[in-house]
């Protein structure tokens, strides 16, 4: 299983956002719904063995984790208002300790980085954070194919957080010089574990 963990500062946590003006209203939830995309489709397909934690910080009721199973996901297309209207549906149920299923494959609770960060550490999952001045993606003997990589923003990762992803011992990677989009990170990530199994098929 490969995981894909989004921290999301300025996201809204209610599900009364306007799908027509999600980059304004709900807090840049177009990045998002972006990367989830990224995350998820194949062309004609969806990656199966994919899941998208959406960690949710901004106003009004900060700490809640969306997740998308790409196993048993419906009713996602893959434009921007389709990925806004699950996450939307998700956000109007009572978000508890434990998850509530809102539609197939969508899953919310509450917490935050440090739930998610504690919960793959007890399955001793390795991580990966993404930041343009870590070691260079190509440079990694095996970037292996059940990691879970961490990703901010627009606003970025904050210093505790850092600290926070630090303390689990996680590699940071770069996948360029140049700071790149989340959600394009997301589409070079997959690409470059697509093509290192793909080098391990025998001929």
């Amino acid at each position: 299983m490969r995981d894909f963990v989004i921290i999301a500062h300025k996201a809204v946590t209610k599900g009364d956002f306007s799908l027509n003006d999600m980059p304004g209203s709900a807090g840049r939830m177009d990045i998002l719904c972006r990367c989830i995309n990224s995350s998820l489709f194949l062309s004609h397909d969806l990656r199966r063995d994919v899941q998208v934690h959406l960690v949710l910080l901004g106003d009004p009721d900060p700490g809640k984790i969306v997740r998308f199973d790409g196993e048993y996901i419906r009713y996602l297309n893959p434009d921007e208002r389709s990925a806004g209207s699950l996450i939307k549906k998700a956000l109007q149920k009572e978000a508890g300790e434990r998850e509530t299923r809102s539609t197939p494959g969508v899953f919310m609770r509450r917490g935050g980085l440090d739930t998610l960060l504690s919960e793959f550490s007890e399955k001793g999952r390795r991580f990966i954070y993404l930041h343009e001045n870590g070691k260079d993606i190509r440079e990694m003997p095996d970037l292996g194919d059940d990691a879970v990589f961490i990703l901010g923003d627009h606003v970025g990762v904050t210093e505790e957080e850092e600290q926070m992803i630090d303390e689990k011992g996680a590699e940071t990677i770069s996948l360029g010089p140049i700071p790149l989009h989340a959600d394009h990170c997301i589409i070079l990530i997959n690409n470059e574990i697509d093509r290192a199994i793909a080098g391990k098929v025998p001929q």
